[in-house]
Parts: structure tokens; C-alpha cells; sequence
């Protein structure tokens, strides 16, 4: 049975087609661009990763991204490791902040945590991720606007300031072309409507 994704490509004209193609091909050099400025950071990036330049200009050593990733955001804070699954999507205006500072001492020096988000997770617009939260399991769902103070499950949907589960997901977005999200589809885009040849 066909995806989503492939029937909206097999649905297109030759014309169609090749127009979207050409808007795609300008999208994956900016993407191959940027992420080239990331890895040259010393950020680990894997393949089909969309981002904002702003933020691969801010990316370290301290980042690991892995593949098929949509960030549309530029606050990640990368003073502590931030570690980031593949088929990963972080919405606009999400900030993940990963150091806080020891309120017990009389000199605040810092505290550095870090993140992992792990394979499958969505981050709706305008979350919050404190460095208090060390982890976000696998497949989990942080709502628009939720506040996130502690560890997420994997699997589950959390909303709320503080975020607290509310619903748990019964499956992942695999089928997902997620680069897609932010238009950098233009491998994906051209091998599937190459397919639709062969049927």
C-alpha cells in the first residue's frame, strides 16, 4: 500500500514534477550548506538534516544529530552534550537549554546536564526543555507551549507547565519523510517519483 508522501509525488504531472524538483534541488544546496558549517563546528550530523543556519553557526562538539531530523528552531543551547535521534522533528520557537547553575552555592557557578532526545520524538512550537529533563524517550510528544521539567517516557504525550502525560502514542511517524517539513526532501522526492516509472 502506497504512503501518503508517495501518492502526493505519484499524483504530479511531468511539469509538475520537474518544477517542484527545481525549488527542491536550490532547498538541498542550502541544507547541504548549512549542514556542512555545522560539521565543520565539530557538531555530528547525520544525513537529510534540515536546520536554520543560525543555529548550525552555534552547533559544537557538544552535538550529535542524527538522520532524517527537522529543526526549526535556533535555541539549542550546546554548552553540555545534546544528543538528537534520527526521524527527530523540533518545531519553531523550541528552546532546549542543557546548563543551569547551583543555587545551593554561594558562587551560582554553573551545572552542566545535557540532553538526549531520542529516534521518533516530535517537539511541538514554542516547547520549553529544562536541563532538569536529561531525557526524552523514544517516540514521545511535547506539546506547543509545554514546559518540560523531567524525564518523558517513551511513547508519551505530554502538554502543561509543568508537561505531564496526558495521553500515550501508539505508534511512531516511520513512514514520515520528515526533511519534507522544511522542503529538503529532494533525494526522497526524485527517487519516489522515479518508482512510480516501474509500476
Amino acid at each position: 500500500m502506497a504512503t501518503f508522501y508517495e501518492n502526493y509525488v505519484w499524483s504530479k504531472s511531468h511539469f509538475s514534477y520537474y518544477r517542484g524538483l527545481i525549488s527542491r534541488y536550490i532547498k538541498h544546496i542550502k541544507y547541504r550548506h548549512i549542514i556542512d558549517i555545522a560539521r565543520k563546528n565539530g557538531a555530528e550530523v547525520g544525513d537529510f538534516v534540515t536546520m536554520p543556519k543560525s543555529l548550525a553557526k552555534k552547533l559544537n562538539s557538544n552535538c550529535k544529530i542524527g538522520s532524517h531530523v527537522s529543526i526549526n528552531t535556533d535555541k539549542l543551547d550546546t554548552r553540555a552534550p545534546l544528543i538528537i535521534g534520527s526521524y527527530v522533528i523540533i518545531g519553531s520557537g523550541t528552546e532546549v537549554i542543557t546548563v543551569s547553575h547551583n543555587i545551593n552555592s554561594t558562587e551560582w557557578e554553573p551545572k552542566y546536564y545535557g540532553v538526549e532526545i531520542e529516534d521518533y520524538v516530535w517537539v511541538a512550537n514554542n516547547a520549553l526543555v529544562l536541563p532538569s529533563c536529561r531525557k526524552i524517550g523514544m517516540g514521545a510528544v511535547i506539546a506547543a507551549g509545554s514546559v518540560v521539567v523531567k524525564n518523558v517516557d517513551s511513547l508519551s504525550v505530554v502538554s502543561g507547565n509543568p508537561a505531564i502525560e496526558f495521553k500515550r502514542r501508539k505508534t511512531v511517524h516511520k513512514d514520515l519523510i520528515v526533511e519534507r517539513l522544511l522542503h529538503g526532501d529532494y533525494d526522497a522526492y526524485k527517487k519516489t517519483f522515479k518508482s512510480r516509472k516501474h509500476d
